[in-house]
């Protein structure tokens, strides 16, 4: 369990004009758009103070009095729901636009220590106690919460190394590589404000007239945290947790039907969380043998469908894929990022994503003339053992028995049944043919696609049964 933060400063950018999501509510401030009856805004306070974070600066311009009128000093009580807010809130307004980080550099006195910068037009629920512990540990200047989204192509990414170090940031004007991982910086992070100094803005200069004759103005993104890439200052906190930005009418009726059904506080990593566990090579990529050439690496037809059902469902989508062609020599570390990377490219360009993958590297058969006798060792993470499996179940605290285990083979199967979970074999790739362990799966499936379908039904032995009754009903009118 995480320990408490107490009183660390939270502030909230809830300026903005809200263009793009007008046609929505035009009348108002956009993080003040009720989601649930209840405005956004007004969602992540309480989400903050059921966390302890209860001492806050709102930076408000744009109708910003109708923000200042609704929650006051934040002692009063909503005038929507009648509950106490629970938090000390001050001000500061933007008589003139000062970009979206200009105004910390008007209230800095008022940041003497880490403080936790979030965006008011997005929809989140997450562990913040679990976040600034991270930071804390890392003892980075800033630390990003990071996570996939639906549309990479279109996001800045971040590139980060194995520690969790930021290397790169790519903003969507920046050239990229022809294949990344989907990582994307969510709009939630925790600031040293130290960070205020190093960049070399003078806070008496923001909001005047610059020498280009217009107001100057602090970009968040590319003034402040993106030259801290590459310095070992600034870190990424990877989860699958919901923040979802509502700057689009889609994207807000998105998060009203996710409320709706309840998968936004589910997805807190507070709560138990439930997986779909996924082998690679078979599964999800066309099976080669021993991949060795990136060029080898294609999606099976029907994958990207599936893993979009995985991602509205609530389940988590994580690979779990052995890799000896590191040990044996044929392939390295760096070699098979990028065969991952693609993975993650191809299925970004299909607006779906893979929440995690672990690999093991390991093989314990010597012999190989290439092989890297560092790597050729019994270990506890080749499958079928499970410690992939339980690395992930720590980090995103997953309850096995409520997930499952899809591959194509009775090694995939067998490593399930040893994490104690539903598991399903589909018939493309080895097709169970490896014949390695004499274990029965809960499921024989045609592909990937008819696997979701059933497992993310959930349930008992009986809704299993139901479920696929209706998907052979579903593939005779295909």
């Amino acid at each position: 369990m995480c320990q408490r933060i107490e009183r660390m400063k939270v502030v909230i950018m809830a300026g903005g004009k809200g263009t793009r999501i007008s046609s929505v509510a035009s009348d108002i401030p956009k993080p003040m758009i009720k989601v649930e009856g209840i405005p956004v805004l007004e969602r992540e306070i309480e989400c903050l103070k059921n966390q302890g974070f209860d001492d806050i600066i709102l930076t408000v311009s744009h109708l910003g009095n109708i923000i200042m009128d609704y929650f006051g000093d934040g002692s009063g009580s909503s005038p929507t729901t009648g509950r106490p807010f629970g938090v000390h809130i001050e001000y500061y307004f933007e008589k003139e636009p000062l970009g979206n980080a200009g105004a910390l550099f008007k209230i800095k006195d008022k940041l003497t220590s880490d403080f936790l910068l979030l965006n008011a037009d997005a929809m989140f629920d997450v562990d913040f106690n679990r976040f600034v512990a991270f930071h804390r540990k890392h003892g980075g200047l800033v630390t990003l919460f990071t996570h996939p989204n639906s549309h990479p192509y279109d996001s800045g990414l971040i590139i980060a190394n194995k520690n969790g170090s930021v290397e790169k940031w790519l903003a969507k004007e920046d050239e990229r590589p022809q294949y990344y991982r989907n990582r994307v910086n969510a709009g939630l992070h925790v600031i040293n404000p130290e960070v205020l100094e190093l960049v070399g803005i003078n806070a008496d200069s923001v909001g005047k007239i610059g020498v280009d004759g217009k107001p100057v103005k602090v970009d968040l993104d590319r003034q402040l945290l993106k030259p801290l890439a590459g310095t070992g200052k600034m870190f990424c906190y990877d989860s699958p947790e919901y923040v979802k930005d509502m700057g689009t009418p889609e994207r807000y009726y998105s998060v009203c039907k996710d409320c709706e059904e309840g998968r936004i506080s589910a997805k807190n990593l507070k709560n138990k969380q439930k997986a779909i566990f996924l082998d690679r090579d078979g599964t999800i990529n066309k099976y080669v043998g021993f991949l060795r050439n990136i060029d080898d690496f294609e999606l099976i037809d029907g994958v990207a469908e599936a893993i979009r059902k995985i991602n509205e469902s609530g389940y988590l989508a994580v690979v779990v894929t052995n890799q000896p062609v590191v040990a044996r020599g044929e392939v390295s570390f760096e070699e098979l990022e990028e065969i991952h990377n693609k993975m993650e490219t191809l299925l970004g360009k299909e607006g779906v994503f893979l929440d995690d993958v672990f690999f093991c590297p390991h093989h314990p058969d010597k012999g190989y003339p290439e092989e890297n006798p560092a790597y050729k060792i019994p270990c506890e993470c080749r499958k079928p053992k499970t410690g992939m499996i339980e690395k992930a179940a720590e980090r995103f605290n997953i309850d096995l028995k409520e997930s499952w285990m899809i591959g194509d083979t009775t090694m995939d199967i067998q490593t399930g049944v040893n994490a104690g979970m539903r598991t399903a074999l589909v018939l493309t790739g080895e097709a169970g043919k490896d014949k390695k362990y004499d274990v029965k799966p809960d499921l024989v499936c045609e592909n990937l696609l008819d696997a979701v379908e059933i497992a993310g039904e959930g349930g008992d032995d009986d809704a299993l049964l139901a479920a696929g009754e209706d998907l052979e009903k579903r593939r005779s009118l295909r």
